[in-house]
């Protein structure tokens, strides 16, 4: 997650100002709001999608786990 944003060691507080201005400009203060939730709505559905591809993963390797100590047991 820090990689993303190894650029902004970069930047100097003249730069950030200019940059939130520009936000404020294009956007306006009322809209900022609206644009920070729609952020993190899909920050949100991201991490969900995220974890549910993780405990598929999961249930997957133990589902293959059991298989192949099943054929372990019956070649025994």
């Amino acid at each position: 997650m820090t990689n993303i944003f190894l650029f902004i060691g970069n930047l100097n507080m003249t730069e950030l100002l200019i940059i939130l201005g520009v936000v404020l400009l294009l956007f306006g203060g009322k809209k900022i709001p609206e644009l920070m939730r729609g952020v993190g709505k899909g920050i949100r559905e991201f991490n969900n999608a995220r974890n549910s591809v993780e405990e598929e993963l999961k249930e997957g390797m133990k589902e293959y786990d059991k298989r192949k100590l099943e054929e372990k047991r019956a070649a025994e």
